[in-house]
């Protein structure tokens, strides 16, 4: 191949991509849109006090005993790891202005669940760091795919500055949600009808969820022998866990049961709040000396939500391999988590379809995987 796979998005997905195509000695190039790589993993410092540790926003665990695929990754680069704080009762809070029921869980009920030492930011690092300097070019945006009558790819993609850049291919893997291609990036020749119908019926994971993150000096909740996990009919937040660090501060987060356009209507101070409320309705008093609170509305952020993800989700998305046809067949090729059946909606899901896109470039080169 005289020209490189081009890999748009770099996520965990095409991150990965580009790592394993490295690996096979073939040329690639990664064009993100944002400023930064990781997509949808997201973990931050709080801005005034960066010494309580590094919180997530996006994902947050793997499943080591089902997930073999991020298991090996994780040993193989070496990432630190620990497992899910689990111990203790859980609270059910069903009803409003009545207390919450708590409940111990039978040993063993909970699957076993993994964290990253520094957020999953840090297996976004790994992966990024087995690549050679140049490779990721970031606040590209690719905005045009165009495949010509010879069977030549060019992708049309914007800097910062502004200029426009042609950029060649000899494959392309669309590492980014399915909504976001169809909707941003314009193909031509058209993509056939069955393929956009199914790139716009694919929900993109998290893009109509929030996350809140309420950081405190210790995991004070331990002490009353709760786990700090909360199922919630009442909300704001409709499920909480612990998410303290292995040592030092302690962190509760959750995922809002609270629609997504009633967040945009409410606006962050006054969602925040009503988190506070719960937390300190849940755990008491000591809830309310929070620290720091990080918050992330994934529906608002354009390179991952587009307007359809604004409504819940009734069920889970059902989700795989768009089906290519035609001449854009053997040409381009999807990565990302909406885009494997078995573990969408995971980081395992994201790094089984880059390694399937992968292996079918080189198959399709006849070199061996």
């Amino acid at each position: 191949m005289n020209n490189p796979v081009v890999i748009v998005g770099a996520g965990l997905s095409g991150l990965h991509a580009a790592s394993l195509l490295t690996e096979q000695g073939i040329k690639c190039r990664v064009l993100e849109a944002r400023d930064r790589i990781g997509g949808r993993v997201l973990s931050t410092l709080s801005p005034n006090r960066p010494d309580l540790g590094k919180f997530d926003l996006g994902p947050t665990w793997f499943w080591p005993q089902y997930e073999r695929t991020i298991a090996n990754l994780v040993k193989k680069l070496n990432v630190g790891t620990f497992d899910q704080y689990t111990e203790g009762a859980m609270l059910s809070e069903r009803y409003h202005k009545e207390p919450p029921e708590r409940y111990v869980l039978p040993e063993n009920s909970v699957a076993r669940s993994v964290r990253f030492r520094g957020g999953v930011q840090s297996l976004i690092d790994a992966v990024a760091n087995t690549l050679p300097p140049g490779i990721v070019e970031l606040e590209t945006r690719v905005t045009a795919i165009r495949l010509d009558k010879a069977g030549a790819i060019t992708l049309e993609a914007g800097r910062a500055d502004g200029k426009i850049e042609k950029v060649p291919a000899s494959a392309v893997i669309l590492a980014l949600p399915p909504r976001i291609a169809a909707r941003h990036i314009e193909f031509s020749p058209s993509l056939p009808t069955d393929l956009m119908t199914d790139l716009v019926n694919k929900p993109t994971w998290m893009a109509g969820q929030a996350k809140a993150v309420a950081i405190y000096d210790r995991p004070f909740w331990r002490k009353s022998g709760l786990s700090g996990f909360v199922s919630s009919w009442v909300g704001p937040l409709q499920e909480i866990h612990d998410a303290s660090p292995e040592i030092g501060s302690g962190a509760l987060f959750g995922f809002f049961g609270m629609p997504a356009k009633m967040r945009r209507e409410l606006g962050e101070d006054k969602v925040l709040e009503l988190v506070i409320d719960q937390l300190v309705r849940l755990f008491g008093p000591s809830a309310q000396n929070v620290r720091a609170i990080l918050y992330k509305d994934w529906a608002n952020d354009s390179e991952t939500a587009v307007e359809e993800d604004l409504d819940p989700l009734r069920d889970f998305p059902s989700y795989g391999q768009p089906p290519i046809a035609g001449g854009w067949e053997r040409k381009m090729f999807f990565s990302g988590s909406e885009t494997n059946s078995q573990f969408g909606g995971h980081l395992e899901g994201a790094l089984q379809s880059a390694e399937q896109a992968v292996f079918e470039i080189i198959h399709l080169n006849n070199k061996p995987l």
